[in-house]
């Protein structure tokens, strides 16, 4: 068998186990429409939720020079309709004068108190944030978020079973100034409000977002906080949720608006950043892989470690051999039948997008419907990010916050979801 035969072998067998776990996530669509079903409002029902007793709720916010954005993020969080609410704010020794202003903020209004601390990194700042907290539930946010005036209220009604340790929100892009933050304003209908539903609906929502998540306090204290050395701090306390037998849950109603990477560079540290802290929980947690002693989330985890991990670096080999095939009259799929597949991607694509955006109700995104022309662009850096996360932690580089450098553009209003009118603020 010649080289060539391998690598068309290769790319043939490859090709055939991106289509069935491709094919697998159709599924995602029925469940998350039937998630929307068991899910809408039915009137009065005498049904659990944590919201009945009115806990009161510590919302902590970690930051590291957040000055452009801080105030929003607080203002609006104190504008919610929920009352019984503390803010802390916990400052990672910022550079800038983030301090000062978070300092201002707790001398203003009797429900924010600030923590200032040297700098340690996310997971360091949400556990000061934790041991300083009153509160029954605790919720974090980045400072960059904007709550919609019901976001409280919602989350704590996603604690609809006794059995639900943590609640995650609909976290949604604030800034839509740019075709990159457009783009990713119809992924994250598609990647998130789409797909949450659908393993919320199985009980295998393996991510609580560090922008928009909910726990309850004793929980978190018992599974011993955030994880300080790794950079998916969110990520793998939820599977330690998991782990001590509780669920986790969606709520698509608790908006959040925050910034979405507005520059190329930005949004490669920010998959790189996701990618290693993904690697690092799947290390930490290998054991869980495949059990049946955390129900089906244990058999999920094993899906979603092929799907993010195995597949995009699949995809990346097939990238780099396809040329070299077709140089030597070997490739695989003829060019009549290549545009076929093409524009069948691109129509279930349409599809899924209108079908994500109906599911959100957010229609007025439809006018970003032509950024589905950069999808497989996207599809590729992803791929590159988990190569270039695979590297470094197989090198064992330092892992750092690295944050996102803030705008503050604000281009939606958390109040009702249009358009904000005028500059950014």
């Amino acid at each position: 068998m010649t080289l060539v035969d391998v690598a068309l072998a290769f790319v043939q067998i490859g090709g055939l186990v991106i289509l069935a776990f491709g094919a697998v996530k159709i599924l995602y669509v029925p469940l998350a429409l039937y998630f929307n079903r068991i899910h809408r409002p039915r009137g009065v029902r005498h049904k659990y939720s944590l919201a009945e007793g009115r806990p009161l709720v510590s919302v902590i916010v970690p930051g590291y020079n957040e000055a452009v954005v801080i105030t929003n993020c607080v203002e609006s969080i104190l504008a919610s309709r929920y009352l019984r609410l503390e803010i802390i704010l916990v400052d990672d020794g910022s550079t800038d004068n983030t301090a000062s202003i978070m300092a201002g903020l707790a001398d203003q209004h009797d429900r924010v108190r600030f923590i200032s601390k040297a700098n340690g990194g996310k997971g360091a700042a949400l556990n000061t944030g934790i041991a300083a907290a009153h509160g029954d539930v605790l919720m974090f946010v980045d400072a960059d978020g904007i709550f919609a005036p019901d976001t409280v209220l919602y989350m704590l009604e996603g604690f609809d079973h006794p059995k639900v340790g943590a609640v995650c929100g609909d976290d949604r892009p604030v800034n839509l100034d740019r075709i990159q933050t457009r783009m990713l304003a119809i992924l994250s209908h598609v990647g998130t409000g789409l797909v949450r539903r659908a393993l919320s609906l199985m009980h295998c929502l393996p991510i609580v977002s560090g922008n928009i998540g909910a726990f309850r306090t004793d929980l978190v204290r018992q599974v011993g906080g955030f994880c300080e050395d790794t950079l998916g701090e969110d990520l793998e306390l939820t599977w330690r949720v998991y782990g001590a037998g509780y669920r986790v849950n969606f709520q698509p109603k608790a908006l959040v608006y925050a910034e979405s990477p507005s520059t190329m560079g930005g949004l490669w540290r920010q998959r790189v950043r996701w990618s290693r802290g993904l690697l690092q929980t799947l290390r930490m947690h290998a054991r869980m892989l495949g059990t049946w002693d955390h129900g089906p989330f244990g058999l999920f985890l094993i899906f979603n470690a092929v799907t993010m991990v195995l597949i995009p670096v699949l995809q990346l080999l097939i990238l780099g051999i396809l040329p070299f095939l077709y140089l030597a009259g070997k490739g695989p799929i003829p060019g009549e039948v290549l545009a076929i597949l093409g524009w069948l991607g691109l129509f279930v694509s349409l599809l899924l997008i209108v079908f994500s955006i109906g599911l959100n109700k957010s229609w007025r995104d439809l006018r970003f419907v032509w950024t589905v022309f950069l999808w497989p662009f996207y599809s590729v850096f992803v791929g590159l990010a988990l190569a270039s996360a695979i590297v470094k932690e197989l090198r064992g580089s330092p892992a750092r916050w690295n944050k996102l450098q803030r705008t503050g553009v604000v281009s939606v209003s958390a109040t009702d979801g249009d358009l904000a009118t005028g500059s950014p603020t």
